[in-house]
């Protein structure tokens, strides 16, 4: 696949929807602010929440594995592509150093580059096919409390101020209403 086709996306981070149990990893095509998300299994989502902390097992998992098979084989994982979405299924390869590309699941893929650092691209096709319109939240900052005209209040304010007459005989909770005539 050629360059030209492809995009940078970042890893946002993986989710699971509530109500399905469904997990799903997010990749982000900043500059078309799209993001794709891919369903992945309860094991490559804890492969890649575990690499985006930094978290090391004490045992190699399966990830970890394959990372250190490149390693040892003295080779470098030049970056990951997302190549292809058929029939509801991503397909990606990892690509070597030494110019190999290995057929891999997306999910897989992801977790092995970002163990070793490599950065992860998108067939452009399929971000425009999966990819979903992200519209920026805006957070406001909360408003600052004019602190002087809160000390103001404080040096003005009275303990009577916060005094309450207490009800008038018969003005209990619905006794007395002003719209009707007492009996």
């Amino acid at each position: 696949m050629t360059d030209e086709r492809l995009v940078q996306v970042e890893v946002l981070g993986v989710r699971q929807h509530q109500a399905s149990d469904e997990i799903v990893v997010l990749l982000l095509d900043a500059i078309s602010e799209l993001v794709v998300p891919i369903l992945i299994g309860p094991v490559e989502a804890g492969a890649i929440v575990a690499a985006q902390e930094g978290v090391v097992p004490p045992r190699p998992m399966t990830h970890d594995l394959l990372c250190e098979v490149i390693r040892a084989e003295g080779d470098t994982l030049r970056r990951v592509v997302i190549t292809s979405l058929e029939d509801g299924v991503f397909h990606a390869e990892l690509e070597l150093g030494n110019g190999a590309h290995v057929d891999s699941r997306a999910s897989d893929a992801i977790a092995v580059a970002l163990r070793l650092g490599a950065p992860v691209l998108c067939s452009a096709e399929v971000v425009a096919d999966a990819g979903v319109q992200v519209e920026p939240v805006i957070v406001e900052e909360p408003e600052e409390m004019d602190v002087e005209a809160f000390r103001e209040f404080l040096d003005q304010v009275q303990p009577e101020d916060f005094e309450t007459e207490p009800p008038a005989a018969g003005d209990a909770a619905g006794e007395g209403d002003e719209d009707e005539p007492s009996p």
